[in-house]
């Protein structure tokens, strides 16, 4: 029922790390695709982030910025983390510059640090019945090229980064190439994230939304509350085995 709060154990016992927020009492609907962020929802790239980001504001002549600060600012792509990072009174020419400071030095040490969560490897390949893929702000090249260098590209049938269509998340536009391409309808897709940008996009496209507890993405849980939270990804496995049609 939709605004009710119910822990998974008050529905059935699916696991102490599935928190069902706002399911219907008769279960999980039925579930044909799962589209996931990336970062902090399947891989840990924080610190390569934020690293990248202080180097870009070394080399700007600005101080650097707390790690906290600069993962808060992760989500909406690279050119707003830029923005955000070098603050309202940046020119669009300095930014501009910053951005191609930042891609530049991402690109070399995007994998220094960064990691698959706990789980991830070993979760995916047991949704081999489920369409899957990736839709992130991040720029696809380097999406494709992590998901490549941990061994999880081969998974996904579809890799999508911010630039790969006109708008970014929270529009729904690159949900809905997603679903169509998977003639897959709106109510039987998944959004999995970390971040409230996450549950606006599955709410622009008429999906349900998962959120994961451990990302670093900024999330509202009052103004954008989730269907589904989840401690551990493999909790996933419990979740969708749990499902109803």
């Amino acid at each position: 029922m939709v605004g009710e709060t119910l822990w998974s154990t008050r529905v059935r016992p699916v696991g102490p790390g599935i928190r069902i927020e706002r399911m219907k009492r008769t279960g999980i609907p039925n579930v044909r695709a799962l589209i996931f962020d990336l970062d902090g929802t399947l891989i840990d790239s924080k610190r390569d982030l934020v690293a990248s980001v202080n180097a870009m504001l070394g080399k700007v002549g600005r101080g650097e910025l707390p790690e906290d600060v600069i993962a808060s600012y992760v989500g909406s792509g690279a050119s707003v983390l830029v923005k955000r990072a070098l603050g309202t009174e940046a020119s669009e020419d300095e930014v501009k510059k910053a951005l191609a400071i930042f891609l530049e030095h991402y690109e070399e040490h995007k994998l220094d640090t960064t990691r698959a969560y706990p789980g991830v490897p070993e979760t995916l390949p047991k949704l081999g019945h489920y369409f899957l893929a990736v839709l992130t702000n991040k720029p696809s090249r380097a999406s494709v090229r992590i998901l490549e260098g941990l061994g999880l590209s081969g998974y996904f049938k579809s890799i999508y980064g911010g630039n790969s269509f006109e708008t970014k998340k929270p529009d729904p536009l690159g949900a809905q190439t997603i679903l169509r391409e998977f003639d897959v309808a709106p109510g039987q897709a998944l959004m999995v994230g970390d971040s409230e940008v996450d549950v606006q996009t599955a709410r622009n496209a008429g999906m349900r939304a998962l959120v994961v507890n451990y990302g670093f993405g900024t999330h509202d849980r009052e103004a954008h509350p989730a269907d589904v939270y989840l401690d551990k990804f493999e909790d996933l496995l419990l979740l969708l085995n749990h499902q109803t049609g």
